[in-house]
């Protein structure tokens, strides 16, 4: 007398096959739409640092009747540089309590006067340098 086997469970290696097939579509279909929301994610972030930046150097200088110069930079926003000619008005804890690198780790660039206004705060985007020739990708105070 034949003894029947019991029919195994499981999945064949099409079937798996075609599950992983699957997978990668739906991978490529979502890197390829989240990719540039990425990009744009840090672009408005940088925009809204700079953004804060602007409100902190114009506090600045509405107790100091001047905005920090070149060589202050950004570090005079949160803590009085040593050669600040007013420093009883200069706001206890300073104007900002940290200052924030850029979304490509990097600081924020700050010249005072400006080629485009009182002051110039801008990001060097995600090439990492500015001037001539590389300035395509930097995010400023000028074009918000």
């Amino acid at each position: 007398m034949k003894t029947r086997r019991p029919p195994q469970n499981g999945f064949t290696l099409i079937e798996l096959m075609v599950v992983i097939v699957i997978i990668g579509i739906l991978t490529t279909v979502v890197v390829i739409n989240v990719l540039p929301d990425v990009d744009r994610a840090a672009q408005t972030r940088a925009r809204a640092d700079i953004a804060a930046l602007e409100t902190a150097l114009t506090s600045y200088r509405a107790d100091q009747m001047a905005f920090p110069s070149s060589t202050q930079g950004l570090a005079a926003l949160q803590a009085a540089p040593a050669d600040l000619a007013s420093r009883d008005r200069y706001r206890p804890g300073g104007y900002l309590s940290r200052l924030p690198d850029d979304p490509w780790g990097k600081p924020y660039q700050y010249a005072a006067p400006g080629r485009k206004g009182p002051f110039d705060v801008w990001s060097m985007g995600p090439d990492g340098r500015t001037g001539p020739g590389a300035e395509d990708d930097d995010i400023g105070n000028w074009n918000l």
